[in-house]
């Protein structure tokens, strides 16, 4: 029997009442593995999170359809991020993040080397754009962020199965992007706002961050910590995640220098592990108390 023969077989003895085993074929997959992941690894984010399994449903759907020669819909999944600042991060993978220095050129005949070869680096893996709006200047005629944005158009369509690209950065400065670029957005299939994060998800998060670096607060230090937060969301310039980050880094240098000070005593573990409260208070968003 040869291939084609072996092939009509199948096809001649596929039916409506076909079984197919779904729970066997999304073992292989591993995705309940990386929804796990997710969910024990990001914080907060229940929207972005109920994107991925959707895709994730799609994907095996289509596989499984695949196995009883049906059609596939060949689902894009190029990708639109937006949020405020702080509000998302991808830090595994095949990932190459790039922004508008990496695939425009200062010259004529610079920017289509340095876009082809962003992509070949990114080929097979996912292309992470920050700041894509950036890409595109109407304002100024010698720019050429517009052959940047044909390349990239050419590559998300004819090889949407070998790179994924991701365009992110803020909602309203991305529509804008999208309403200039209609390419663009026709090829994005999936936009994903991420929203910003609670006081108690920024606390959770501030904890994770510390635990990470082996450190970790006092039941005080959480409350002030929490309150910290829910101050600093009311002020310029906040930044979700980052401002937090910034925040324990301070933590930890007050830490160090609370320590520094008492020379005089012998040190445990739990000292240079620990963060208390007073390393937090003396923020200056503490000083009107």
């Amino acid at each position: 029997m040869n291939v084609i023969t072996e092939t009509k077989y199948k096809e001649e003895n596929i039916n409506d009442d076909t079984l197919i085993n779904i729970q066997e074929e999304y073992k292989k997959t591993k995705i309940q593995e990386v929804l796990n992941q997710l969910d024990k690894e990001l914080i907060g984010l229940v929207p972005v999170k109920n994107r991925i399994k959707e895709i994730a449903a799609l994907l095996l759907i289509d596989k499984l359809r695949m196995q009883l020669n049906l059609p596939q819909a060949n689902p894009g999944l190029h990708m639109s991020f937006t949020g405020s600042p702080g509000t998302g991060y991808i830090r595994k993978g095949h990932l190459l993040t790039v922004t508008r220095d990496d695939l425009v050129g200062q010259y004529i005949g610079h920017t289509a080397p340095k876009t082809k070869e962003v992509l070949k680096r990114a080929m097979g893996g996912v292309l992470f754009i920050d700041e894509a709006y950036y890409l595109y200047k109407p304002d100024n005629e010698r720019d050429y962020g517009s052959e940047a944005i044909e390349i990239l158009l050419q590559v998300m369509e004819n090889q949407r199965n070998d790179l994924v690209v991701i365009l992110a950065g803020y909602k309203d400065k991305m529509e804008r992007f999208y309403q200039s670029n209609p390419g663009l957005s026709s090829r994005i299939t999936n936009h994903v706002d991420f929203p910003d994060y609670t006081a108690e998800e920024l606390l959770e998060i501030g904890i994770l961050m510390l635990e990470e670096q082996q450190y970790q607060l006092t039941q005080e230090g959480k409350e002030v910590l929490l309150e910290y937060i829910k101050r600093r969301m009311n002020q310029p310039h906040f930044a979700n995640a980052r401002s937090i980050r910034n925040a324990i880094d301070r933590a930890r240098m007050r830490q160090a220098n609370r320590i520094f000070n008492s020379l005089n005593r012998v040190l445990t573990k739990k000292d240079l592990v620990s963060i208390e409260a007073e390393d937090i208070l003396k923020s200056s968003l503490f000083m009107d108390k």
